[in-house]
């Protein structure tokens, strides 16, 4: 009796320092600059998400949060460096689409989305514009396919990288629209919109923070959005759908992960701060000029939703047959 009393006795103990350590660690993070991964270089829809995030951070913890651009590689550069960091939640990666279609694109990835990473928290959804340079003679999604068919293999539209929401949308519009169109990939949303503005590239899924404010400016077209739904950031814009393909829904989307074995009671911590910035008004309000729609959750909410993704994309690679390597 005594034995198992003793044993009871240190089995609490143990229970009551393993949640201690697991609050001074909560309570002591961040204790230096936490870096945000971001995949693309700066001025794309995922750097604004990114600095808008790591702003509001830095207010509310009073320690540095540093985006750092990492483009290249269809995102697998910069998901493969906080792969491989310490997991301690001071280098985060701010993700997407790619994470999850990469596992059906790459044969060989330098890491695995399920098993590398923590998940922490899923940030947002948002609708791609479909933009056409105001020289190409269409106003209608109809009128952009019929000229797609009259001149199969002419027409180009551009992408974030291989695998971004930019790129499946468009492909999704090719297969749906059964026409020719070319893709041109570029290492983040900033030079894809810069080529469509020069006219290089005659149509893009852009997403709304980099394409609205120059559709409102009159120096793009947008034709559709690529979401089920109307976005309130475009208004006047119909969805893929009802201009003339029903069923199209495709989205982009960013969440936070972590490296696999960060401490809990960080990721509880990032993942408690981060739903408190996305429902911040300043936050919430410039999200929505941007048509940008705030998520959040837990973590486990965000881990199904990848799951979900990679699933999904795996059946539209196959029916795409994009292929990379």
């Amino acid at each position: 009796m005594t034995k198992w009393i003793s044993g009871a006795t240190a089995l609490v103990a143990g229970l009551v320092a393993a949640a201690w350590s697991g609050w001074v660690t909560a309570q002591a993070y961040p204790s230096r600059p936490v870096r945000i991964i971001v995949p693309y270089v700066a001025g794309g829809g995922s750097d604004f998400v990114g600095r808008t995030i790591a702003t509001k951070l830095n207010e509310m913890w009073g320690s540095p949060v540093v985006v750092e651009n990492r483009p290249g590689g269809g995102t697998n550069i910069a998901s493969e460096l906080v792969a491989r960091a310490a997991p301690d939640g001071y280098t985060l990666l701010l993700g997407g689409t790619p994470n999850t279609v990469n596992q059906s694109l790459y044969s060989k990835l330098p890491y695995d989305t399920l098993r590398d990473f923590a998940p922490v928290i899923y940030l947002d959804r948002a609708p791609n514009v479909l933009a056409v340079h105001p020289s190409l003679p269409v106003k209608s999604v109809k009128e952009l396919i019929a000229l797609a068919k009259k001149n199969p293999g002419a027409l180009t539209f551009a992408s974030a990288g291989i695998g971004s929401s930019n790129h499946l949308s468009g492909e999704l519009f090719r297969i749906m629209a059964s026409i020719d169109i070319v893709h041109v990939p570029y290492k983040g949303g900033a030079a894809a919109v810069t080529d469509l503005l020069g006219g290089q590239i005659s149509m893009y899924f852009g997403t709304t923070p980099s394409t609205m404010p120059l559709v409102r400016a009159g120096r793009l077209r947008g034709l559709a959005v690529s979401t089920s739904k109307r976005t309130p950031a475009a208004p006047d814009l119909p969805t893929m759908a009802e201009a003339a393909l029903p069923g199209f829904d495709s989205s982009a989307w960013h969440g936070v992960f972590a490296p696999a074995a960060t401490p809990q009671a960080v990721i509880t911590r990032l993942n408690t701060d981060l739903n408190a910035v996305l429902k911040s008004a300043d936050v919430v309000q410039r999200f929505a000029s941007q048509g940008i729609d705030p998520t959040g959750g837990s973590p486990s909410d965000f881990a199904a939703f990848v799951k979900h993704d990679i699933d999904k994309y795996r059946k539209l690679v196959k029916a795409a047959g994009i292929r990379v390597d």
